[in-house]
Parts: structure tokens; sequence; C-alpha cells
């Protein structure tokens, strides 16, 4: 029964004080004591936790200051997170934070080959055979603050029998008789450039199984002896394969996965050696923090990213870390920096090959249009940030719409970035309506749905849901804007509950 501490529902104990914090978030998200307990029976039978059952009494008490025992704090957790579509940390809510294992649970893993193996291969498989709408068991929960950044910033520190720089063996030891012949592992290099370029003309629900299975396929290779440079090359082929579930989990809206895929990606690319690779994937963790509303994070991993990326980075990897940096900047409201890190940005792509000589693959998408969409969104973002100004709106529309064009060209057959062709789309709605344009936001989010519906993502879904409630919101007198939004629920798939 939800009163029984036996359940797993609470501690047993009572402080003498109400949690105020959780009081703060509770009276804001507008729920009553008892829709929050039916939230919470819901996402433990989800979770497998069976053992759950609470009811208005519970939750009363946990607002009066009982601490209630686990999986209830991470629940809370995902469930606040999810209202307010930001982060709140289990000790934003005033509860205690579990101690978490270094498996399926918790960022902060051992920076060393063999558990990198280990843990990647554990949690595929688990996403495999027990994921199911972003659970993992009971225990993963969102990391921000200094529980990211401080983890973090060991992935540059050498490790014993590592190289501190590219190129090198990641392992020591003596060569053994190959598994796995040459052309084989290029195949295996190849397949992981298919799987990205699916992800960009698809989105990330039609193929993210694919990947981790491939994924968990790699962590079996990595697991047997292998000569230095083979075992490089299969960290190498590992790094991007969690890097592309993370990025695919992200885009399907499933966050905890995603930033679990992204540490461990990180990891792989420190045993590969491959710091230009490492810096990428600290740039698509730190998008996914400006996307949950933490910017302070993400500039920290972004200055992370750079210092790393130092030696070894294309001025085509450097330009795309100038441009989130930029993006940070402009979700911290910091227009001075924003500014000189869009400068930055430009004046350093002025530097890249067209040809792409020297570019890895993995970066090759920063193209012309995405230098443009990435400048345009972080003028857009300053323009909310500063309180809705017509002047950031007036610098983002020409990058916007430039992005938009590019794309279009590109995406004229299939081998397009359709995926990015629709968020500038929506993107260029989004000024529009900061402009005070109804009708030509109603315009472009039509085209952007049109593109959409030939996507598996909720990422983009959610981004034209939004814009065109807020367009129904501030111009409910205008027919094409009323007309778009009645339609809207016949054009898209129906929002998936996934955890933030």
């Amino acid at each position: 029964m939800g009163g029984n501490a036996s359940s797993g529902a609470t501690t047993g104990t009572t402080d003498k004080r109400p949690n105020e914090r959780l009081g703060s978030w509770f009276a804001r998200s507008g729920w009553s004591k008892g829709e929050l307990a039916r939230q919470v029976n819901r996402r433990a039978r989800e979770m497998g936790a069976h053992h759950v059952s609470t009811d208005t009494s519970r939750v009363r008490r946990w607002l009066d200051g009982e601490q209630p025992r686990e999986p209830i704090p991470r629940i809370l957790s995902e469930l606040f997170s999810q209202r307010f579509g930001c982060v709140v940390a289990v000790e934003e809510l005033g509860l205690r934070q579990p101690r978490q294992s270094a498996g399926v649970s918790g960022i902060d893993l051992p920076w060393a080959g063999p558990q990198t193996a280990e843990l990647i291969s554990e949690f595929s498989r688990s996403d495999l055979m027990l994921g199911r709408r972003g659970y993992l068991g009971t225990s993963l929960a969102l990391s921000a603050g200094p529980a990211l950044i401080e983890p973090m910033q060991r992935w540059l520190v050498p490790a014993p029998g590592v190289p501190a720089e590219p190129g090198g063996p990641a392992q020591g030891g003596a060569s053994r008789p190959l598994a796995l012949s040459s052309p084989e592992l290029a195949m295996l290099e190849g397949t992981t450039r298919m799987f990205r370029e699916w992800d960009a003309q698809c989105g990330g629900g039609l193929r993210r199984k694919a990947v981790v299975g491939q994924l968990h396929e790699v962590t079996d290779l990595l697991q047997e002896a292998r000569d230095a440079e083979m075992r490089r090359r299969l960290f190498s082929v590992t790094a991007q394969l969690a890097e592309l579930a993370g990025w695919m989990s992200y885009d399907v809206g499933i966050q905890p996965t995603a930033q679990k895929y992204f540490v461990l990606a990180l990891h792989a690319a420190k045993e590969a050696g491959d710091r230009p690779f490492g810096s990428y994937v600290l740039s698509n963790m730190a998008r996914q923090m400006i996307h949950l509303g933490r910017p302070d994070d993400a500039l920290e991993l972004l200055h992370l990213a750079q210092y790393g990326s130092r030696d070894g980075a294309t001025p085509r990897t450097q330009a795309m870390l100038y441009a989130m940096e930029a993006r940070a900047y402009a979700n911290l409201g910091q227009s001075k920096q924003c500014h000189r890190a869009v400068k930055l940005a430009d004046e350093t792509y002025a530097e890249t090959d067209p040809a792409h000589d020297g570019d890895p693959h993995w970066i090759t998408f920063f193209s012309e249009a995405e230098l443009n969409a990435e400048n345009a969104h972080s003028y857009r973002d300053l323009a909310y940030v500063a309180g809705r100004s017509h002047t950031y709106a007036s610098l983002a529309q020409e990058p916007m719409e430039k992005a938009v064009r590019l794309f279009a060209q590109e995406c004229a057959g299939e081998q397009g970035h359709h995926r990015s062709y629709a968020l500038n789309l929506v993107g260029l709605a989004t000024v529009h309506l900061l402009q005070k344009e109804p009708e030509q936001c109603a315009v472009r989010a039509e085209e952007a749905i049109a593109v959409a519906q030939r996507l598996r993502s909720e990422r983009v879904n959610t981004r034209i849901r939004k814009t065109v409630a807020n367009a129904r919101r501030e111009y409910g007198d205008v027919a094409r804007v009323v007309a778009l939004a009645e339609r809207l629920p016949g054009e898209l798939p129906a929002a998936e509950a996934t955890a933030v």
C-alpha cells in the first residue's frame, strides 16, 4: 500500500521541516497531489518497479519533508523535467541523490579500455533487451552541473598505457593474431558512415536499434585480444557508433539514454586516441544541454571540446565548435560573446577545403548551409532571451533564409540533409513570428510539415507543434494560422511520451 514503507516508496524517516524545493516545483506544475501520484505509479510500472504504489497521502508526506526511496526520486526528476522542458535534478527537488553504480547508471566511469568496452556492451545490450521509451531499469537519469562537467574534464588526462596524442596505439602489449581482417574492418567502417547518412536523411527513429545492435557486436570484437592498430580502429568505430546511437536517441527524445551514449562515445574516442572526434562528441552533449535549458553546462562542455581540439582538428571542426559556442552564449544572453563567436565561426569556416580534403567523414555534414543555420539560430535564440528583440530577429533572418535555400538545393534529390532542412524551415517560421509576420510563419511551418512527414524525428515534430501553438496563441484571429493549427494533429504523428 502507498502508506507502507516496505513498498519501497519511502525511507520511513520524516524530516521536521517541509521540503520547500519540492513544494515550489509542485506548485508551479499545476498538478494535484492525486495527479502526481498517478503519474509516479504509471512511470514506475513502465520501469518495472511494480512494488511502488503511491497515493495522495504519500505525496503530502513528501512535501512535508519525508525522503522517498528509489526509484521515486528519479521518477520525480523525470516527471518534473518533462513538465518544465529542462533538467530538474534530484537535488533541485530537495531529495537525496542516490548512490550509483558504474554500470547502467551514472556517468562518472573509469577511463580505461577494458572497462569502456564492457560498459558499452552492457548498456547497448540493456537498450536492445529492456529499453522502452527511454527507460533502462530504474536508475538511468540525466546528469547536469558539476556531476556532468567534472567527470568529462578527465577525458584529456592520459591514462596508463593510453597515448595522449592521436594516432598512437590504444593499448600496449604484444600483437596477437587478428580475428577480423582489414577488409572486414573497412566494411565495418563503411557501415558506420552509411548509418550516419541514413540518420541525416530519415531522422533518428528509423535506424536507431540497428545502430545499437551494430555497436553491441563491435564491443564483442573489442573484448577479444587484438593487435594495437586493430584495437585502435575498433575503438574508433565504437566511438562513432556510440555517438550516433546517442544522437539518434536525442533526436527521438529519450534524453537520459542519449547522454549515456555520448559519455560512452567520449570514453571510446579517448581509447582510439581521437581528440577531434572526442570534441565533436562534447559538442553534441552541449547541444543537448542547450535543448534542456542548461546553456551554462553547454558552454563548459564546448570550452573543454575546444581545448581538446587544438591539435589535429580541421578548420571545419573548429568552425563548428565556434558556432556552437555562439549558441551557448546566445542562450545565456551574452550578446558580445555571441557576436564574437559567430565571427570566429565565419572566419574559420573560410579556411575550410571545399573538397573536404583532410576532413574526417563525421564532420563533412558541416556545410555552408549548416554554418548559416547555426549562426541564424544563435541570433534567433538571443532575440528570445532579450525579450523578443526585433534587432536580433532581423540579424537571424538573412542567414536563416540562406540556410533554407541551401538545404532545399541539397534535398532536391534523396541524399540531402532532410532533417536539417525541416529544422531550419521551423527556425525561419519562428523568426517570422518574432517579427510579427504570422502569415509568413504559417507558410514556413507548412513547408516544414511537408518535409517532416518523410522523417522519423520527434525533435522536428515537437518544434513544429510548439511553433504552431505559439502562433495560434499570439495570432488566433489570423485565418491561415488557425487553419494550420486545426489540421496539424492529422498532419503529424502523435507526440511520444518520452523521458526528458
